[in-house]
Formats: C-alpha cells, structure tokens, sequence
C-alpha cells in the first residue's frame, strides 16, 4: 500500500530510482540519489508500506526519539519524493529505499501504478557494480535504454546483459511493460575498493543525470570527496606491491582499450557539462 503525504501532479514527470543493497557497490547509487535529495530540496511525498515486502530479521527497524523526545520506531522502506531539476527544471520524482525482501512483482507494480498516476513518463534507474577497473581512471559508465529515441539522443545502448538482476533489472523491465521510457546508469566501482562510499562513481552518474535533465547539478563538496579517495587508494596501493601491480596492469588494459575515446565526443562532452555548471553559478 502507498502511504501518500501530499497530493501532486506532474508534467512529463522523471523518476530516478536507486536502492540499496545488490545493486548499489559502494553505495554509489544511493549517494547519487541522496546528494539529489539535498540539491533539489525534495519534498517527501509518498511512501510504501513495508509490511508486505520487508523482512524485518533482515531490514530491522530503528529505535530513536521524536521531535518530542519521545521513544518511537521507524520501519525503514521505500520512499518518494518531488523536486524540480534546477530552478525552472523538469519536475521529477527520486525513489530512495531498499532492494526487498518479498513479493517484488507486487511491489513493482504498486510503485508504477502510483507513479504513472501522477503523471511521469520517463524512468531513470541507477545502479553501480565491482568491476575490474582501475581508481586512477574516468569511472566507466554502462547507459542503457529499450527506446529508440532515448538511445539515439543519449548516446545509449540495448542492454546485452544476461544473467541474475536486481531490483533495478526488474523493475525496469515493468516499467516498460507499463508504458513508461526508461533508461539505466550504471558505474562501474573498482572490486579491490568495495567498501563505501564510492564518491569519484557517483560523481560519475550525476555527471550522466546533468545532461539528462540539461540543467547544471550543484556538486558541492563531491569533486573534493572523490579526489581525497583517490588519493586515499593511491596510499593503500603504494602499501602493497601486489596491489601496485594490479592496478597497473588495470590501468594498462583501460588506456589500450579507449584510446579512440580520449578525444572528440568525449572532450566535448565534459566541456559542455563544465560551461553549464558555471552558468548555474552565475
């Protein structure tokens, strides 16, 4: 059962999804959908009941104190939120939760059901994976989208991935079973760095979701945070010789791989996210 707050209504709605758990090495995703939360200054709109598809011996509830001080549990779920991208933005919706426990067919169509009821029509899930990748480099991210027309304007591919999904795999599959345009980011997190958080991927998917809404994200602390753990790896790496070894051959076989990638498209790219954030600076 969704729990409303507040009635909306959108215009051409976005939905950006994350959930924690399989699909989100590093918390790269979540981070991402948590740092939209702050910039855009969402407003909580809606939430699911987590009776039917939590199991609480695995996602416990939390025991603290209100704004009263008074004793209270919270039963953590998945949650929805409205906020515009950018000032004069498009409206959009983020999910924020945890990948569940039960029913996720059940729990897929509630969230659409809702979802499409107010007006969306684009949904953008996020997910980061361990990957064989070196720290040093660009994050690799994976874009992919079923329509033809997103594909072509953002540069995405059909995905070609077979093998076992998550949350995010399933419900984007219902969303494009339920009329919705969907499309999927996924950053790809070195496997020798597992442990959360992931700043220089999340980063990297924000950089995606700028030229998806075509309006300048403020990063704030973000591009300091994902240098210092890059420098932070660099000084665990320099520690173990192995290690050391590892990531140059990683970085070796990433160069070779992309060298027709390290100008054109690419450069003009990144110039074009650099202008627009300094025009929503000024």
């Amino acid at each position: 059962m969704i729990d409303i707050e507040t009635d909306v209504q959108l215009e051409d709605g976005l939905v950006v999804a994350a959930f924690e758990g399989w699909n989100d090495a590093g918390e790269a995703a979540t981070d991402a959908v948590d740092h939209l939360l702050a910039s855009w200054r969402a407003q909580l709109i809606a939430s699911i009941d987590p009776e039917d598809y939590y199991d609480f011996q695995v996602v416990r509830p939390h025991v603290g104190f209100d704004s009263d001080g008074e004793r209270e549990i919270s039963w953590r779920t998945t949650r929805l939120w409205r906020c515009q991208a950018g000032p004069d933005g498009r409206d959009v919706v983020l999910v924020t939760g945890i990948e569940p426990n039960l029913r996720w067919r059940s729990f897929c169509t509630e969230l659409l059901s809702y979802v499409t009821s107010i007006g969306a029509t684009t949904m953008v899930t996020l997910g980061a994976l361990l990957a064989d990748v070196p720290h040093t480099r660009p994050v690799p991210i994976t874009g992919v989208s079923s329509d033809p027309e997103l594909a072509a304007r953002h540069r995405l591919q059909p995905s070609q991935y077979v093998g076992p999904t998550g949350i995010v795999g399933v419900i984007q599959d219902a969303a494009d079973r339920a009329g919705l345009r969907t499309m999927s980011y996924w950053a790809a997190v070195p496997h020798y760095v597992a442990q959360p958080p992931a700043p220089k991927a999340t980063l990297a998917l924000l950089g995606q979701l700028e030229d998806l809404v075509g309006a300048p994200i403020d990063m704030r602390a973000l591009p300091e945070e994902a240098k210092a753990w890059e420098r932070g790896v660099d000084e665990l790496a320099s520690d173990d010789s192995d290690v050391a070894d590892y990531v140059r051959s990683l970085e070796e076989e990433r160069d070779t791989a992309e060298l027709p990638e390290a100008s054109g498209d690419a450069i003009a790219r990144e110039f074009e996210r650099y202008l627009k954030r300094r025009g929503g600076e000024g």
